[in-house]
């Protein structure tokens, strides 16, 4: 700039060409903004329509017209997009840019013309758009009948017919009336008015006649319908008459569809119009019809809601004007009392389909994105698709976006929106902004002339924005690159394209134009210039060129070489031109102007020559192509209907073959629908189309096409064929109401179409016709139809219609229109107020003509005054009508009534009402109710009063805390009078309220309700818990601890704790536990949250609950669990051998999610291959890297590697085994070397081979030396021998010479050390000695063994061998080889041991020592279980012993459940404890389940002999039965059972099956088979006041139990029916056959009773006295244990104590659940007597006798006294002998006031047979018992027998049980124990008899309803029934609560065994077949019979160890093994 300043002349320029340059720019840039602002796309105003119908007769005009600038031009296309001209007298485009149809001859009808989707299209410089597709239908008018078939009906149902319409005229006819005629009279219409559906005719707006109620009358009339043609406007009458068929009903009818209704039909309408469905069913009854709506997309349905727009006529749904929301799918249920039907509707409401896109203009720069959005209307939408410049984009979306604008698009954007039967657009322009630089060169090549040989560069520099590209041409043809010419390109900083063209070693051939051309998006350039090259000349090749007759040629010669004199073109040996069309130019040019195939097409020679008279030459082969040519054809100027028209379409000139054809409306299809249409070929040139007689649909355009393959040709011509008038819609006389809208239509059709229009008559009469007067509003005249607005008297007369085409005289017709004036009240409703008490006066006033009589109605009742004097009526004739007042004296509430005044004349009658209201103030508002409430608020509801006919404006909720007055302490809240809900807030927890509430309304107050007093309730915790801190226990388990909140935030009692626990990155919900709440004082609460991720992050949240919900959570602990080990090994393990010693392990870390922790360090665990089994061979190194170095390995070895990663949690998975081997390296010295004489010359030398070769030993090396001093000088002689050789023998020594030896071994890498030398001298004397060495030799099991004797000696030795001290002798195994071996066949375990092999000679002797050892299978392993639980089994392995020479490789482990396969399980060896002994553990076995287990060992040698099988179980047993009172739910038709109630023995729960029966039922009905555990389960269909049998059976794994139940279902009021009994004397006789009949049981039983009483009391006081003072210590009676067992009077029942007849009456039970069991009834009781024996004394206890009904009558069972543990019962005795019928002894006992039955005999007997006893209750302890010596509190005391010993007890709560007969099972043993129960004694099942009887007692531990019994447990039913199925019940020393009181009200008894509530029981034991060891198995029950055992209680209680269960308490030694228990 200093130098521009300094020089003004030197600025001046630089800057006038800058500022040049910016004026050129944004000029540039102006002019393609107002290029953009000036132009405009194409927009339509006239769009055509959708859709036009039109008839031949009349033809048919489409108007299309757009705007635009440039004006867009009017092109029509078809839907394909090809364009469409005229067809002669068929089809026309106008100039206008309109299509017409001219009427045409039903012959001329084409289809590609008259049934043709044409699209009309505007296009200018900006682009083009299309219109909506135009489906154009031209209908020829042709003849067709209407018919009306005939019907059938059920008398009383609806019926509906059909005019049937042919089909190829459905579209266009439709129903206009029905007439109706009986029998021979003249048909009369149906008249139906808008909105009456109630009439016995309906026409429906389909067409169809509803005809309702058909009886027997409408069979004798015949139907017709009245149809008119919508285009023509022809009316027709049907051709026949329809007629019903009326079926009398002779029996019930389900209702059915009619032949021809089909359910899922589709129905469609348009928006607006008014739709009908029908339901064409029929049956008798008479069904009701009821249409549903479903709502869309579900298969719900709601009842189609009828109101004034939707109506149901019968069957039949009509909804008027139709909405979108309509469409849908109906369903019409049809019922009547036979069945029912139903009958889909698929409906759609279609809406005109409009479209907008915004925005309609927009101008996007370069690159920039463009959005439009196209925003559409109407139903159905199916399709949207976008075009461009009518292309279509393929874009499916309501939104188009373009990232980045380019040049191309530019111009009108169109979307279109379709369904099946309309389309509809919206256009949009885009315009480009002025950010874009066309191409333009900034540097190119100029022409040149070159000498062949040196390389050549063109170079051409273009910009522009965006950036051009550049391809370069030679004489037109692209350049790429080759051998000799490459084309490259750049683009510079500044934005340049820079282009090279290299032409290496130019050649002659090389010359030509050359052009480079610069194109981009937004525009192109190009330059072209000459290169000349110096040489001879040359032409290039030229293609074929065809041409088009007509057009221009215009080719350039393709010359090279320079210079070039002269180029010319040639034809035939001529120099061209030879005529004017051609023009020949110097630079090669030829142009031949109107190419002719005659005198065009031939081959052009161009030849090229140079100054020398060199020439080339090059040929072009012009072929001339010629399009058809049609002359013009033209139809008859006027052809009117009937007349013959033939057109001539001639092809004059166009290459063959031709192709002919015609298409009519430009579809060519529609020629073949056109019968009268015919088309021939005359010759190859000609066809001609003939109509032998037109009519209306041959209007049309016809257009001959012709085509070949140089183009097609075609000519299209109009014809109009002329029909005269036809009436479509013929006018009649009319009759209107007064000021209703009057129509009468008047339509014709004809071509040219009619013009219709209306005269009035001047008169009263017909005759003089005048125009209607063209400026009255109210009268107009619109298609032919007359429209009258708000018709008066003025314009009743005469009206004339005329419709006039010009063809013939025309139409016309006469009407009458009439109209009527009923009379008529302005005002139709109003309403007046009156106060209660005071006079009023009600008016009505009716306009019409007079007369007009008024009466008044009172709700719509004839008002009387005469019936009431308070009412007066007074008229007043005025002079447009009448004016009636009816006056009320007084008015009272009745008087608010609907008051109505009808008037009535000639012509109608009419009416008003008045709504009187009389007001007064509200009653007291009632119902108040408490809806909700809660600590701080209430919600209240009440029922609204009488408001007095004034609405209620407010009410008042008045309230007060209950200490205050309503006077001082009130408070109110407002509450608006249209709600009777409202709330009342602000009010303090846990106080209690009175509330009451006031209405009021405009004339006063009421008085106040009742008050409601209500107690708000408590609130949730308003604070977390505080000081939660949670920790990691294990990797699976956190430990959470927290304190209760603040006192102050409780808000209530807290109940408990919710802990949530989450993963910390899941956005799943917390998962909560419940904990119960501690009430110590501020203790801290625990939880462990379990099964939880290995070092996985958790979140915690506590938060404490009340009654009312739970309390905020307290802020969320993060606590990681502890690490585990890795879960994957670590991946691409490799190992690489680096030397002999050394190998590199390397790997990569196993994934981040697997690890479970931090990854510490890795450990690499290596080892030998070949003892890869034994874990003591492998040595760990650990590293924290991905790699490491294994050193000091052994050479030449096969090294066998893992990794593993370790965390503090320990150590992973390890990787899978990698193999590598160490190199090779010198090997070790031999062994040992021996030297032996063989002669005076020779010496032997052997060796041992190296004991570390260190790699494959080649050969050995013999160094032999002379041991003197001259040759220690001198190098050794060395003898190189193989190496399998391991003697030499040294031969040619001199004798006496003293030589020295040693070996060497030697392998590839080199040779090793020297073995020790020795010393030997030749010697004639040579002695016995062996070349062998002692060795150890390893051999396998069944292989052959040779062990080396190689002796030398003269004379020869002699070869003894002894095995294992013992002198050889030869067998067929064993034998002496020729060379002194020892050969020993198929070796086995004994041959192993010492061998010794000893030579001798004269010379002396030698003798070797051999070890064998041999490798077998090891023998079967030493198996110990050493402990169970619920899921595995442990066990020890042992080898054995014997097993010490061939290391074991690990063992198998088989197994099998009792009813499973064998299953197999590997444990690998070296892994042994102390003792050699391995532990292993059976994961995953079934809970409860006998296995059987047996171990194999295997060795490298193979596997061995099995271990003994062992028999073993898994822990766990059956599931427990629990207790009816916690299990059932009883009400009056279901029973509900708690699935939770069952404990699962340890085993968790399968699944359940229910059944049930009633009580005298004998066949179960089952419920489910597979209800699933935990929940509840409802059993329904009851029958309320029903005793029932309920069974259950419980499945697990360990087997299953089953219960059986009786319990009575409530009645239906919820009460409960007393126990079923039979009268005494019918049971005694039934149970007792043999007694006398005047003997009464009842009063028998209570007698025999009180004797036992007295005799068990005596007795007992009588032991208990004398133990006390006289017996041993340990069975002395304490002395503060109270025995109240005396028979005094009160052992008697008195029936006069009340708490005894409430202890017999019948309680119902707390919560409704289960009644008593029958048994307890009311204040009698029956008693059976039995037999027994009591043998030996009491201190050795009683047996027990019970009756067995399969034996005789009264039979006793044999009795046997306790002995010792596991001692046998005795036999049973001989059946029915009489020792078993005549026994001393007393009564057994029966239990006190107890129901049971005697089961346990199902397969013998019915079970509803069983009979059922009843004891009585005794006052006190265990009076009922016989021989009882011992009371207890309930709970399970311990007993002792005799010698002091722990016995095993059943403890007796609350009733005794029915002993087992015919063992001494059942022993009674006192006890010294403060609290003692008698007890039954359970042996072991292994010795129960297979004859003997399974019957025994069980102690009731199933509460107040009595217990289930188990039906299955009879022998016949399950023929092996597992030990372990014992009843899992706690022992005594278990935090149990104490017992119930006893009933009898004696507060110092301290027993409860005399508890009424509970029932007995009967258990049976079934012994399991299985002979197993004998066991002791303890019953026991528990004392509190309510509470169950948990699941959890279970499974400890089964997997304590026996020393832990025994400590538990001294009487407690196993489980009760019941199989069943019985209620």
């Amino acid at each position: 700039m200093d130098r521009l300043r300094r020089n003004p002349k030197c600025s001046s320029v630089p800057l006038r060409l800058l500022a040049l340059l910016v004026f050129v720019s944004f000029n540039t840039v102006d002019a393609a903004r107002a290029e953009n602002e000036d132009t405009m796309g194409p927009v339509f105003i006239r769009e055509p329509p959708n859709r036009l119908d039109f008839s031949n007769t009349t033809g048919a005009e489409v108007e299309c017209s757009a705007r635009g600038n440039p004006q867009p031009e009017i092109i029509w296309v078809r839907s394909d997009g090809t364009a469409v001209g005229d067809v002669p007298g068929l089809r026309q485009v106008l100039p206008n840019g309109n299509l017409a149809f001219p009427p045409f001859r039903a012959e001329d009808y084409r289809q590609e013309v008259h049934a043709q989707v044409y699209v009309c299209l505007a296009r200018n410089a900006v682009g083009s758009i299309h219109s909506r597709d135009v489906h154009v239908r031209a209908v020829v008018q042709q003849f067709y009948d209407t018919d009306v078939n005939k019907e059938y009906a059920i008398r009383g149902n609806s019926a509906i017919l059909k005019c049937s319409i042919p089909s190829f005229v459905a579209d266009f006819v439709s129903v206009i009336s029905w007439l109706v005629s009986d029998g021979d009279g003249d048909p009369v219409p149906v008249v139906t008015r808008d909105n009456e559906y109630d009439g016995k005719y309906l026409v429906l707006p389909s067409g169809e006649l509803h005809i309702r109620d058909v009886g027997p009358e409408d069979g004798y009339k015949s139907y017709q319908c009245r149809t008119k043609h919508r285009l023509t406007g022809e009316t027709r009458l049907s051709a026949t008459k329809g007629r019903l068929v009326i079926t009398e009903p002779t029996a019930s009818v389900a209702p059915k569809m009619k032949d021809g209704q089909f359910t899922g039909v589709k129905a469609s309408s348009f928006v607006g119009s008014t739709l009908v469905m029908t339901c064409m069913v029929q049956g008798f009854p008479i069904p009701s019809f009821r249409w549903y709506k479903f709502i869309d997309g579900t298969t719900r349905k709601q009842a189609v809601a009828l109101n004034d727009r939707v109506k149901q006529v019968s069957g039949t749904l009509i909804i008027k004007e139709a909405h979108v929301d309509d469409s849908g799918k109906y369903l019409c249920v049809v019922n009547n009392s036979v069945g029912g039907e139903s009958v889909e509707t698929v409906l759609t409401v279609t809406a005109p389909l409009a479209a907008v896109v915004e925005p309609q203009t927009q101008t996007v720069d370069f690159g920039r994105p463009a959005v439009f959005t196209c925003n559409f209307e109407g139903n159905p939408i199916k399709t949207i698709g976008w075009l461009k410049d009518g292309r279509s984009l393929n874009h499916e979306d309501a939104v188009l976006r373009i990232d980045s604008v380019k040049k191309e698009d530019k111009g009108m954007y169109q979307c279109f929106v379709r369904n099946d039967q309309e389309s509809a657009q919206a256009s949009a322009e885009l315009k480009l902004g002025g950010r874009f630089e066309p191409p333009q060169f900034r540097q190119t090549f100029e022409e040149n002339t070159l000498q062949t040989g040196p390389s050549v560069f063109l170079k051409c520099v273009a910009s522009g924005n965006p950036t051009p590209e550049i391809t370069w041409e030679l004489d037109g043809k692209k350049l790429s690159n080759s051998e000799r010419l490459q084309v490259g390109q750049y683009v510079t900083v500044n934005g340049d394209v820079v282009s090279h063209l290299n032409i290496s070693s130019i050649h002659t051939n090389d010359g030509g134009l050359y052009k480079c051309i610069a194109s981009s998006k937004v525009g192109s350039a190009e330059h072209m210039a000459k290169v000349n090259v110096y040489g001879l000349p040359f032409v290039r090749p030229m293609d074929k060129r065809s041409i088009v007759a007509g057009e221009t040629l215009v080719v350039t010669c393709p010359v090279a070489g320079y210079p070039i004199e002269t180029i010319v073109w040639e034809r035939d040996g001529r120099v061209l031109p030879i005529n004017g069309k051609q023009k020949v130019f110097p630079n090669g040019t030829l142009i031949i102007d109107n190419v002719e195939r005659l005198s065009d097409q031939a081959v052009y020679t161009c030849v090229a020559r140079n100054a020398q008279g060199y020439s080339a030459r090059g040929t072009l082969e012009v072929q001339v192509m010629v399009l058809p040519f049609i002359i013009p054809f033209y139809p008859y100027d006027e052809v009117n209907a009937g007349d013959s028209v033939q057109l001539n379409c001639h092809v004059a000139k166009g290459d063959k073959p031709l192709q002919i054809n015609w298409n009519f409306q430009s579809e060519e299809d529609q020629l073949a629908s056109h019968a009268l249409i015919q088309t021939s070929k005359v010759g190859d040139r000609s066809s001609i189309l003939t109509i032998s007689s037109a009519v209306a649909g041959h209007s049309g355009n016809y257009t001959c096409t012709a085509q070949n393959a140089a183009g097609f040709a075609s000519h299209t011509v109009t014809l109009n064929v002329n029909v005269p008038p036809r009436w479509i819609l013929e006018p009649t006389d009319k009759a209107f109401a007064q000021g209703s809208d009057a129509k009468v239509e008047c339509k014709a059709d004809g071509f040219p179409r009619p013009q219709v229009t209306w005269k009035r008559a001047a008169g009263d009469t017909p005759g003089d016709y005048k125009d209607l007067k063209p400026n009255n509003p109210n009268i107009k005249v619109e298609d032919g139809t007359l429209s009258i607005n708000n018709i008066q008297k003025t314009n009743e007369g005469y009206y004339l219609c005329e419709a006039v085409n010009g063809i013939g005289s025309g139409l016309s017709a006469v009407i009458l229109i009439s109209v009527q004036a009923p009379p008529h009240f302005e005002i139709k409703l109003r309403n007046q107020t009156s106060r209660r008490g005071e006079p009023t006066v009600l008016q009505c006033e009716a306009k019409g003509e007079k007369p007009i009589g008024i009466l008044w109605n009172m709700n719509n009742k004839r008002l009387d005054p005469k019936s009431d004097n308070r009412y007066t009526i007074r008229e007043e004739i005025l002079p447009n009508g009448v004016l009636s007042d009816l006056s009320i004296k007084r008015t009272e509430r009745g008087d608010s009534a609907l008051f109505t005044c009808v008037a009535t004349n000639a012509f109608g009658s009419d009416d008003t009402s008045i709504n009187m209201i009389v007001q007064e103030v509200p009653e007291v508002p009632y119902g108040l109710k408490v809806l909700d409430k809660s600590g701080r608020s209430v919600q209240l509801s009440w029922a609204a009063p009488y408001d007095g006919n004034s609405p209620i404006k407010r009410y008042l909720i008045e309230y007060k805390i209950s200490k205050g007055s309503w006077e001082v302490d009130i408070d109110r809240v407002l509450v608006p009078g249209q709600q009777t809900v409202a709330g009342v807030f602000n009010l303090r927890p846990a106080t209690t309220y009175h509330i009451r509430i006031v209405a009021e309304n405009e004339i006063g107050s009421s008085e106040p309700s009742d008050t409601v007093t209500i107690i708000t309730a408590e609130e949730a915790p308003s604070g977390p818990p505080t000081n939660v801190k949670v920790e990691a226990v294990d990797q699976h388990i956190l430990t959470v601890s927290w304190k209760p909140p603040e006192r102050d935030e409780w808000n209530g009692e807290i109940i408990g704790y919710y802990v949530g626990y989450k993963l910390v990155s899941s956005d799943k919900p917390y998962l909560f536990e419940t904990v119960e709440f501690s009430k110590e004082e501020g203790k801290e609460h625990h939880l462990q949250i379990v099964n939880l991720k290995t070092y996985t992050q958790y979140s915690v949240v506590v938060q404490a609950f009340n009654k009312v919900g739970a309390g905020p959570m307290s802020e969320e602990v993060k606590q990681y669990t502890a690490e585990g080990i890795p879960e994957q090994p670590p991946q691409d393990t490799t190992c690489t051998t680096l030397t002999s010693q050394t190998i590199r392990v390397s790997w990569v870390s196993p994934p981040l999610t697997s690890a479970n922790g931090v990854i510490k360090g890795y450990k690499v665990v290596y080892g030998p291959s070949d003892m890869w089994f034994d874990e003591n061979t492998k040595d760990t190194k650990i590293t924290s890297s991905s790699e490491t170095i294994l050193h000091g390995l052994q050479k030449y070895t096969n090294y066998s590697m893992q990794v593993l990663a370790f965390t503090s949690g320990g150590d992973g998975v390890r990787s899978a085994p990698i193999h590598c081997q160490t190199e090779q390296d010198v090997p070790e010295a031999p062994a040992s070397i021996k030297a032996l004489v063989m002669s005076g010359d020779s010496i032997l030398v052997s060796w041992k081979p190296p004991e570390q070769p260190n790699g494959i030993v080649v050969q050995y090396t013999v160094y032999v030396r002379e041991d003197s001093e001259d040759e220690k000088e001198q190098e050794p002689k060395s003898q190189k021998v193989p190496q399998y050789q391991m003697t030499y023998e040294a031969t040619g020594l001199k004798k006496k010479e003293h030589y020295e030896f040693w070996v060497t071994a030697s392998t590839n890498i080199g040779e090793g050390q020297p073995s020790k030398s020795v010393t030997l001298s030749p010697s004639n004397r040579v002695p016995a000695k062996i070349a062998s060495f002692d060795d150890q030799f390893t051999a396998t099991y069944k292989e052959d063994v040779k062990l080396p004797c190689l002796a030398v000696g003269i004379p020869v030795p002699e070869v003894k061998w002894k095995v294992k001290g013992v002198v050889f002798t030869a067998n067929d195994r064993m034998r002496v080889l020729p060379e002194g071996f020892l050969l020993i066949k198929e070796v086995n375990r004994g041959d192993a041991g010492e061998y010794s092999c000893s030579v001798e000679n004269s010379f002396g002797q030698d003798t070797v020592t051999h070890q064998l050892i041999v490798h077998a299978p090891p023998h079967s392993p030493q198996v110990s279980l050493t402990s169970t639980t619920t899921s595995s089994i442990t066990m020890k392995l042992r080898p054995h012993p014997t097993d010490t020479n061939t290391p074991l490789h690990g063992y198998t482990v088989h197994y099998k459940p009792e009813f499973g396969d064998w299953e197999t399980a590997q444990v690998a060896a070296g892994q042994e404890t102390s003792g050699g002994q391995n532990k292993y553990t059976l994961e995953g076995l079934w809970c409860g389940t006998r296995y059987q287990i047996y171990v194999t060992a295997y060795n490298n040698i193979g596997t061995g002999e099995a271990s003994d099988i062992l028999n073993t179980r898994t822990k766990g047993s059956k599931p427990v039965i629990p207790e009816a009172s916690r299990f059932i739910e009883v009400s009056a038709n279901s029973i509900t059972l708690h699935l939770s109630a069952w404990s699962d023995g340890g085993c968790p729960m399968l699944y359940f099956v229910v059944e049930h029966k009633k009580r005298l039922q004998t066949e179960w009905n089952q419920v489910s088979s597979n209800v699933k555990p935990g929940g509840n389960f409802v059993v329904l269909d009851l029958d309320p006041a029903n005793w029932y049998h309920l069974r259950v059976t419980a499945h697990n794994n360990a087997g299953f139990a089953v219960a059986e139940y009786e319990f009575a279902t409530l009645t239906v009021t919820g009460g409960t029916i007393p126990p079923e009994r039979d009268s005494g004397s019918t049971q005694g006789a039934t149970l007792f056959p043999w007694l006398p009949n005047w003997l009464d049981i009842n009063v028998l039983v209570p007698v025999a009773a009180t004797v036992v009483v007295i005799i068990v009391g005596v007795i007992v006081v009588c032991v208990a006295i004398s133990r006390k003072s006289r017996g041993p210590e340990q069975t002395r009676l304490r002395d503060d244990v109270v025995y109240n067992q005396s028979a005094g009077g009160n052992s008697t029942m008195d029936k006069r104590r009340p708490d005894l007849r409430d202890e017999l009456g019948y309680i119902a039970p707390p919560n409704r659940k289960l009644p008593p069991v029958p048994g307890s009834n009311y204040n009698t009781c029956d008693r059976i007597k039995r037999g027994t024996v009591i043998r030996g004394s009491f201190r050795s206890g009683h047996p027990h006798a019970t009756w067995d009904p399969r034996r005789h009558m009264y039979e006793e069972l044999t009795l046997h006294p306790p002995g010792g543990r596991g001692r046998l019962p005795l036999p049973p005795r001989p059946h029915g002998s009489d020792e078993t019928i005549h026994r001393r002894g007393m009564e057994d006992e029966i239990c006190p006031y107890a129901t049971f039955h005697l089961l346990g005999f199902r397969e013998e007997m019915d079970p509803s047979k069983a009979m059922q006893f009843q004891t009585f209750p005794h006052q006190n302890g265990h009076g009922g018992g016989s021989g009882s010596i011992g009371g207890g509190t309930g709970t399970t005391g311990g007993l002792v027998g005799g010698n002091g010993s722990a016995a095993h007890a059943h403890s007796r709560s609350g009733s005794q049980s029915m002993p087992r007969a015919g063992n001494g099972r059942y022993s009674r043993v006192p006890h010294n124990g403060p609290s003692s129960a008698f007890s039954p004694e359970y042996d072991d099942p292994a010795n129960c008899e297979p004859e003997e009887d399974q019957y025994g007692g069980s102690s009731s531990q199933y509460g107040q309803y009595g217990a289930p019994y188990d039906h299955y447990g009879s022998r016949g039913s399950v023929s092996r029934r597992s030990v372990g199925s014992a009843r899992n019940l706690p022992v005594s020393g278990s935090p149990e609560p104490p017992p119930p009181p006893p009933r009898n009200h004696d507060p110092n008894n301290s027993s409860s065994f005399n508890d009424s509530k509970d029932s007995n029981e009967i258990s049976e034991a079934e012994c399991d077949r299985d002979q197993l060891v004998n066991r002791n198995y303890g019953v026991s029950v528990r004392a509190n019979t309510k509470d169950g055992m948990t699941t959890e209680e279970m499974r400890k209680l089964i997997e304590r160890k026996p020393n832990e269960a025994a400590a538990g308490h001294h009487m407690q030694n196993g489980l009760t093994p019941y199989d069943t228990v019985a209620v």
